[in-house]
């Protein structure tokens, strides 16, 4: 029977910072991006970011002036984070 449990945050804080969350961060991401590549016109660039915080971490933007409207009217992020096996949910929710 487990009698003492201690967590270990450097530990942790090590293993989302390292090279392998970053990979598998980094992979899915790359993913979403050329879903959503696939369902915008030709010509509006899907772009990734990679950068830290307290893990590994990427965002995907539609970047271009329609984006906002692509994602609002289409949902094209949402669909393409979606098909990558993503949980998507409201600002917020838990």
């Amino acid at each position: 029977m487990l009698t003492d449990f201690r967590l270990d945050y450097a530990g942790v804080r090590e293993i989302l910072r390292g090279p392998e969350v970053r990979a598998l961060v980094d992979g899915v991401a790359a993913e979403v991006a050329a879903s959503a590549r696939a369902m915008v016109p030709d010509g509006v660039p899907v772009l990734v970011r990679a950068y830290t915080t307290d893990r590994g971490a990427a965002s995907v933007v539609i970047a271009h002036p329609r984006g906002m409207a692509l994602q609002a009217k289409h949902g094209v992020l949402t669909r393409a984070a979606g098909a990558a096996r993503l949980e998507v949910k409201e600002w917020g929710a838990r």
